[in-house]
């Protein structure tokens, strides 16, 4: 299908009530929804990832203005064919970060134009499915004023459990004796049966990550992610085998490109891009194909909106188990349950959460119908 237009919708919420991870305070919650229209009049929608403290505008500055142009008039299916183009294109000045960003977005649209055009999920696309549904974690427990922390956390995790979570993720990075206090008041709560996580948003020295580790040994963290910046893959080895529990990083990770570097380094137990970030569907698959060849898992990172979280399922239920075996360890898939105006409403509660997994939809595309209300009513004039 030959692409005719492509749109923008920035929009953006403030929050009720605010709330802080390690890197500072989150306002508001934005979204940067790209809407590829094909001849026909039918429309595929995507999503660039947009952190906490991320102006909108940026990734849809470079859709309009950088690859827009260049698309207009291509055939909707040379979806791998287009990625590579814009990324030339834009080689000279961002081979990370934002053009990244932003091509990411323009890539799940396609892949759901062309789902839409094909009748199929975007799943099937890919290749097919492993798996029919996907065991999700609830990410949460970002700090507010006004609260008593770790006492208030304990209350959010036991909330998880009675949700049908089989695992949730801490926001820490608030200094490693509480967040060690933090982690052990939590998985007291919670017992040794629910999957405990921690994510610190690089907060800490190879030292103090250290020392966060090994005192925490006896709480079996299942992974540890980004204690450290992104920059510091000497970091990472260093602490990778001091525990027993994954070290995961990768959410600012880009492309294949990048990716490479750390795995030839054996840097990780778990990398984790983000398919609204690190390069769409298109780069995404190539990301994972590279760590199967190293038999490292790979377990994206997910933070948005609903067609964030829809197409990062579609992508999730189309990953081979590393290694293939008869009982493996399956990818999960991050579920954000921090505050968010319009998660679910934008994507008509399309995704079905049941005893702690998600169910993968067989609708084409990424498997949902956008709420073009919400487009309307949030966004950024």
């Amino acid at each position: 299908m030959k692409i005719k237009d492509i749109l923008v919708h920035i929009i953006s919420a403030p929050l009720e009530v605010p709330f802080k991870f390690s890197q500072g305070w989150v306002y508001n919650r934005s979204s940067v929804i790209v809407e590829v229209i094909g001849s026909d009049g039918t429309s595929g929608f995507g999503e660039c990832l947009c952190h906490g403290q991320q102006a909108p505008q940026i990734a849809g500055a470079f859709i309009e203005n950088c690859y827009k142009p260049e698309v207009i008039g291509k055939d909707s299916l040379d979806v791998e064919v287009i990625w590579e183009k814009l990324y030339n294109r834009a080689r000279p000045f961002g081979q990370q970060g934002a053009a990244i960003n932003a091509l990411s977005g323009l890539d799940i649209a396609l892949w759901d134009l062309n789902g839409k055009q094909l009748g199929q999920p975007v799943s099937r696309l890919l290749g097919g499915r492993f798996r029919e549904k996907v065991m999700a974690y609830a990410t949460g427990f970002y700090r507010q004023e006004g609260k008593k922390y770790p006492e208030d956390a304990v209350k959010e995790a036991l909330s998880y459990v009675d949700m049908g979570f089989k695992g949730m993720k801490l926001k820490a990075g608030f200094t490693p004796k509480a967040d060690i206090e933090y982690v052990r008041a939590v998985r007291n709560a919670v017992g040794h049966d629910v999957m405990l996580m921690a994510d610190f948003n690089a907060a800490y020295t190879q030292a103090a990550a250290r020392r966060i580790i090994l005192e925490l040994e006896p709480e079996k963290v299942e992974f540890f992610e980004e204690p450290l910046v992104p920059e510091d893959i000497e970091g990472y080895k260093a602490i990778r085998n001091l525990t027993s529990s994954y070290i995961a990083a990768g959410e600012e990770m880009f492309t294949k490109m990048s990716i490479k570097n750390w795995l030839k380094e054996g840097a990780l137990d778990i990398y984790q891009p983000d398919i609204c970030s690190s390069g769409g569907f298109t780069e995404c698959k190539k990301m994972a194909a590279l760590t199967q060849s190293y038999n490292t898992m790979l377990m994206p990172h997910v933070w948005g909106s609903g067609i964030a979280l829809a197409a990062s399922l579609q992508f999730v239920s189309s990953l081979p188990n590393t290694p293939m075996c008869d009982t493996p360890v399956e990818p999960l898939l991050e579920y954000d349950r921090s505050s968010h105006p319009f998660r679910l409403d934008l994507i008509n509660d399309g995704v079905e959460f049941s005893k702690g997994y998600l169910i993968t939809p067989n609708k084409p595309g990424i498997g949902v119908e956008i709420n073009r209300n919400i487009l309307e009513q949030y966004k950024v004039k």
